[in-house]
């Protein structure tokens, strides 16, 4: 059994709950105890940051205390989580003037203090391929996916540090885990690049655009689904698809599930979503 600081994001526990349904199962059957972080707060989305740098760090830096008072590293099912924390604890251990000054934050706060040294932070596609090992997952496995995946990481996780030992350029991780559950994955061409998440209310064509060539690029490719890396780009990628291929002018007609989903459903848990999800396949077709 491992342990983990368990970070939902800023939507698991709220939007998308099918995120938090599914991680806490599937964590269960691979041998994953998700320590709860009582009391966390949001990241700021990278969204604070562009008012208030050090607000958003802040707000960080007290999740990192919890989780070092808990006394175990950070998992997120969420890229954008991933990306953002990572960013705010490799600012810590370089810059020990920002860690100060998140500290003085802390202290008359919370009245605590973090220590950043022990302390990392990990998606769970990261944790699933370097500590519990593809062929535990393989075994775990009851439903075999037999599915055309095709598999979005994003980009926010996808710098060098923030994804364990994948390629940050072209990472190739969820492609082993889709074929561990029995599944087929696709390449296309735009599994990295933005949807524009959270910008969708200021940019909002622009952000269809960008949602659509995913959605379209995996489509064309083969895929018969696509699955998030991402929590918050899932909503982009689902609830917007029909007016990201309006605007657009292109075929965005694809069922997508977060990752966490894909990877419960393979290991047995809420079949009865898994046989809904078969069947969107067979109805919006590939």
């Amino acid at each position: 059994m491992v342990k983990y600081s368990y970070f939902p994001g800023n939507v698991a526990r709220q939007a998308s709950q099918e995120v938090e349904d599914t991680m806490q199962p599937l964590c269960k059957s691979l041998g994953i105890e998700l320590i709860e972080m009582v009391g966390y707060n949001g990241d700021g989305g990278d969204i604070v940051k562009q008012g208030n740098k050090d607000l958003q760090l802040a707000l960080n830096a007290r999740n990192f205390a919890i989780a070092q008072k808990n006394g175990h590293s950070i998992i997120t099912p969420c890229a954008s989580a991933q990306g953002i924390m990572h960013e705010s604890l490799s600012n810590f251990k370089t810059d020990p003037i920002s860690l100060a000054k998140a500290n003085r934050v802390l202290e008359k706060i919370t009245g605590n203090s973090l220590d950043v040294e022990e302390l990392e932070t990990s998606h769970l596609l990261h944790v699933i391929v370097d500590e519990i090992g593809l062929d535990k997952l393989e075994k775990a496995v009851v439903n075999p996916i037999d599915l055309d995946v095709a598999c979005y990481y994003g980009p926010h996780m996808q710098r060098p540090g923030a994804c364990g030992g994948d390629d940050p350029w072209n990472p190739s991780y969820m492609e082993k885990v889709i074929t561990a559950l029995g599944g087929r994955p696709i390449e296309f061409n735009t599994k990295t690049s933005s949807v524009g998440n959270p910008s969708v209310l200021s940019l909002g064509d622009s952000v269809m655009k960008m949602t659509a060539r995913v959605l379209n690029d995996a489509k064309v490719a083969g895929a018969q689904i696509l699955v998030s890396a991402c929590t918050l780009s899932h909503s982009n990628l689902d609830s917007y698809q029909g007016k990201a291929g309006r605007i657009a002018g292109k075929d965005t007609a694809i069922p997508v599930v977060n990752f966490t989903e894909i990877v419960a459903f393979a290991l047995g848990h809420h079949v009865d979503r898994y046989a809904q999800l078969r069947t969107r396949v067979l109805v919006i077709g590939s």
